[in-house]
């Protein structure tokens, strides 16, 4: 298949046009009245750049002007090509006896002018000519002919024609009625017919159809630039191309709109396309049709009904034309509302197509009504979510409103718009920072929070330019409008110093409590549902890699059950061998119930002769003691198997356990320890199997990660982090707790050094610099060792083969598929998968597109240390 041909419709001129050719007089000449959409280009070319309708006015142009010589060479051009034309015309007309209405010449160019002061100078030029042209020498038919040809001009030169014909030979057939009431029939039949035509071009088409019938020249000049009728086979062409390379073919579409007035194939060839491609493509094809558009109706047009819209702009602007003359505007109003011109849901590329072009609209609703038809095809949930998330943002105007803000959850990868979430995601970062704003107490901690709002949003508006059109302009309005919001209270936070060294809020090793626990809300909320919410204390495990919170969890939980729920904890760690057997596991049981619920416990004697018996009768009292519940929470259950492998305490202690566990409803137990019960390999743990509820308790996700980080339960903590660095941290520790803390503990140690020991100055804000010393620090992974030894320890025991596993990938941050394992280890097929699984599910290894990694980039380092 022969590559689809890459066209190149712009003129070919190398150099400005210079003041002393007489060539170049012609050429613009030529471009006036035969390709208008030339001086857009040399405009953007050689003078400074093109700026689009809308966006100039009087007083940005008379600023370019005074900046700009080429612009305001053209311009000086363009009033010298209007005189010498003219009086061109008149040598000629006075040869049949025909003046020249000078006035007329006079009254075109100030027209011009001044249409062109409030656009730009290339539409200056081009109206001042054709203006003056068609206002000087034009009488009845004739007049006709030139207000039609400076219509036309007009229309060129804005790029592209949309509807715009419509409302052409509308201001036609109006004219034409208009005058024939006034002139006559035959002046007015005649002057309507001849604007008409001169708005079709109708001889320009014939010659360039005729001449571009087989193929599309590039720079030929006879390339009809300035006729919106469509040009024959230019529809198959087009369809041709788009279906054998959409990319290029877009690309030909663009050079079609931005440099003749076929719009019309152009809408048709695109729509056939559409209607072909496969559902598994669709949403990427438009996104591309939406990626850089020379006129944004194309998408519009890809859904909205382009044929009722242009007899909708006909019915409107022919009696508007007509009431500005003589007839009620109401005449009209009844047949325009007969065009359905709303954008159309009923197929899947009609959807799409609508969901772009109200997202560049900034019709948000309306955009999420039509990704809402597509969310079920590839990319349709990620657009649906991206149009609710813009929705939600663009509603917020106030900073209560922005921190009330409820995210709904980003898309996964592959993504159709990686950059617009990346924005979204420092957007949402915004949003937790005003939270933060809003809630704290602390006037140092609002400020930094504050400060790093305003930072992100002022680093989105740098990067504004790197987003997808379509939403450009919707994400660069939610940002100013949410940083002049900002702005507003920066006197009411204030600023911050530091004047001593800085408490440090991160905890390392012990267990985390009172407003310094932060985080976990998930699996708090659970424990609550199974706690509080029920009619039935419910017991459960909590299993999970070493260092990753469980006692933190179990401690803190307390504070969520309210005052009719107890907890009674207990470290089984400070057992010992148990010398005493089963009745001193059950003693130590009964003092840290008795405290709890301020119960005297059974006598030691009693519960080392008869332990179990006395232990039930002990638990009877408390149930009949407590108003609500109790919850037994045993941590590092582990050393239970320890003890029963021993044969410090005997088999039959879990079955005792388990009839605890059913003995009452106002009574439950917490079981906290590495596996979950199912891993636990004697088979008297398997009565425990239903039980309870097992909770996985991981990483920390990335915002509970940076919300300990960078707003610690120390409310008057005064240091910050910029968002690479919090970013940076979660890469390296995968949100595990332990290390989060760890890094964050050696940063603030290390700023009391720098800034109290040394006596030298830095801002109070950590970056990435800093966490790599920190990493750097030969002494960190020593620091680390409780967590790193306890990962490597456990990955020994189990499944065969894990450590192995660990180490061949640890020279691979992206991991290594299956086969290559395999081939490394030199293990079989089975033992391979079991160890993965076992890796898998203590958090140590995961699984991301055929690749196994190693989860916590810190660990994976310390591996190839040892």
């Amino acid at each position: 298949m022969a590559p689809v041909l890459r066209l190149n419709l712009a003129p070919k001129l190398k150099r400005p046009l210079s003041l002393w050719n007489p060539l170049d007089y012609l050429r613009l000449l030529y471009w006036v009245f035969f390709f208008p959409q030339a001086l857009r280009w040399y405009v953007d070319t050689f003078g400074g750049g093109y700026i689009r309708e809308g966006e100039i006015n009087w007083r940005k142009g008379w600023e370019l002007l005074r900046k700009n010589a080429i612009q305001r060479q053209l311009l000086f051009q363009g009033l010298v090509l209007t005189v010498v034309t003219t009086l061109a015309i008149y040598l000629i007309f006075q040869t049949v006896n025909i003046s020249i209405n000078w006035f007329g010449v006079v009254f075109g160019v100030v027209v011009g002018m001044a249409l062109g002061v409030e656009g730009s100078v290339e539409e200056s030029v081009a109206f001042s000519v054709a203006f003056g042209v068609a206002f000087g020498v034009a009488f009845g038919v004739a007049f006709g002919v030139a207000f039609g040809v400076a219509f036309g001009v007009a229309g060129g030169i804005a790029g592209g024609i949309s509807v715009s014909v419509a409302g052409g030979i509308a201001f036609g057939a109006a004219f034409g009625v208009a005058f024939g009431v006034a002139g006559g029939i035959m002046v007015g039949v005649a002057g309507g017919i001849a604007f008409g035509v001169a708005v079709l071009r109708p001889g320009t088409w014939l010659i360039g159809s005729t001449l571009n019938l087989r193929i599309i020249r590039n720079g030929s000049w006879l390339l009809p630039r300035i006729t919106p009728l469509p040009l024959p086979n230019l529809v198959g062409r087009l369809e041709n191309w788009l279906q054998n390379d959409w990319e290029t073919g877009l690309y030909n579409t663009n050079e079609l709109l931005a440099y003749t007035l076929q719009f019309i194939p152009v809408v048709q060839a695109v729509n056939r396309v559409l209607a072909k491609i496969p559902s598994d493509q669709l949403i990427w094809a438009v996104s591309r049709l939406a990626a850089n558009p020379f006129d944004w109706n194309i998408v519009r047009f890809a859904s909205a009904s382009l044929d009722k819209t242009l007899k909708s702009r006909f019915v409107r602007d022919f009696f508007f034309f007509l009431w500005f003359f003589f007839l009620p505007r109401s005449w009209g109003e009844g047949l325009q509302t007969r065009f359905n011109t709303d954008t159309r849901l009923d197929t899947p590329a009609r959807a799409a197509a609508a969901g772009f072009w109200h997202l560049h609209e900034k019709e948000l609703v309306k955009a999420v009504e039509a990704f809402t038809v597509v969310r079920s095809l590839l990319y349709g949930e990620e657009m649906y979510t991206l149009a609710q998330t813009l929705a939600a943002f663009d509603k917020a105007q106030k900073p209560a409103s922005i921190a009330a803000i409820q995210v709904p959850p980003f898309p996964q990868e592959p993504l159709l718009r990686p950059i617009t979430w990346k924005i979204l995601t420092n957007l949402r970062r915004v949003v937790e920072d005003v939270q933060f704003v809003n809630r704290s107490a602390s006037r140092s901690a609002r400020s930094l929070a504050l400060n790093r709002a305003l930072g992100e949003l002022t680093k989105i508006l740098n990067q504004a330019d790197t987003l997808p059109q379509a939403e450009r302009g919707l994400i660069i309005d939610i940002t100013q409008t949410w940083k002049e919001s900002l702005l507003q209270i920066t006197g009411e936070v204030g600023e911050i110093s530091i004047t001593k060294p800085v408490v440090n809020p991160y905890v390392v090793g012990d267990p985390i409590q009172g407003h310094l626990f932060i985080g976990r809300e998930d699996i708090i909320r659970q424990l609550e549902e199974l706690w509080v919410m029920g009619n039935q204390l419910q017991s459960i495990v909590l299993y999970g890699h070493r260092r990753m919170g469980k006692t933190s969890i179990l401690l803190n939980a307390a504070n969520c059950l309210g005052s009719q729920i107890q907890l009674a904890y207990v470290n089984l760690l400070r057992l010992g061998d148990s010398p005493q057997g089963v009745g001193e596991v059950l003693m130590a049981i009964c003092d840290e119930i008795a405290q709890t619920i301020k119960l005297p416990p059974p006598a030691d004697a009693d519960l080392l002769n008869l332990p179990y018996r006395t232990f039930e009768r002990y638990l009877k009292q408390v149930e009949a003691n407590i108003e609500g519940g109790l919850i037994i929470a045993l941590d590092e259950f582990e050393k239970i198997e320890d003890l029963i492998e021993a044969k410090k305490i005997p088999i039959d202690f879990m079955g005792f356990l388990r009839g605890l566990v059913q003995m009452s409803s106002k009574i439950a137990f917490a079981f906290a320890g590495l596996h979950t019960l199912e891993e636990m390999t004697a088979d008297y743990f398997q009565p425990f199997f239903a039980s309870v509820i097992p909770i996985h308790v991981s990483f920390q996700e990335r915002t509970a990660t940076r919300q300990i980080l960078a707003n610690p339960g120390n409310e008057d903590f005064p240091l910050d982090y910029i968002p690479e660095a919090l970013d940076e941290i979660y890469a390296l520790t995968h949100g595990q707790p332990y290390l989060v803390q760890l890094l964050g503990f050696q940063l603030v140690r290390g700023y009391n050094d720098f800034v109290f020991e040394q006596g030298r100055s830095r801002d109070a804000v950590f970056t990435l610099e800093d966490v790599e010393a920190v990493i750097n620090d030969p002494e960190f992974f020593k620091r680390g060792r409780y967590y790193f030894d306890g990962v490597w320890g456990q990955a020994a025991r189990g499944a065969e083969g894990q450590q192995a596993i660990v180490r061949i990938l640890a020279p691979y941050p992206e991991g290594l598929s299956l086969d290559a394992l395999a081939q490394s280890t030199g293990m079989n097929d089975a033992d391979l998968q079991e160890a993965l699984n076992t890796l898998k599910r203590h958090d140590v290894v995961e699984e991301i597109q055929g690749n196994w990694r190693i989860m916590v980039e810190l660990f994976r380092r310390w591996v190839l240390q040892q």
